[in-house]
């Protein structure tokens, strides 16, 4: 992720993937509860969705890899020719 020899992109790569895992979480369930707010307050597929929230977080960080490898194949840092 963040460049290979290059030690400030592995040290910024580490807090972006790091930054990203901790933050999956409270956004997807944000994210769901925005998208599931016209549902039934007791609807099962409702309370299934804001139950299983915390398993976005695996979707969003293969997201986040497959479009840092997508748009940033060199690395968020690249190393510098020299």
């Amino acid at each position: 992720v963040g460049g290979s020899g290059n030690n400030l992109g592995s040290i910024l790569g580490g807090f972006a993937i790091w930054f990203f895992w901790i933050e999956a979480e409270p956004i997807g369930l944000a994210l769901i509860e925005l998208l599931t707010s016209g549902m039934a307050e007791d609807s099962a597929l409702r309370l299934h969705l804001i139950e299983n929230a915390a398993h976005t977080r695996l979707a969003t960080m293969g997201v986040v890899l497959l479009l840092v490898l997508r748009f940033s194949p060199r690395g968020l840092i690249p190393e510098r020719a020299k």
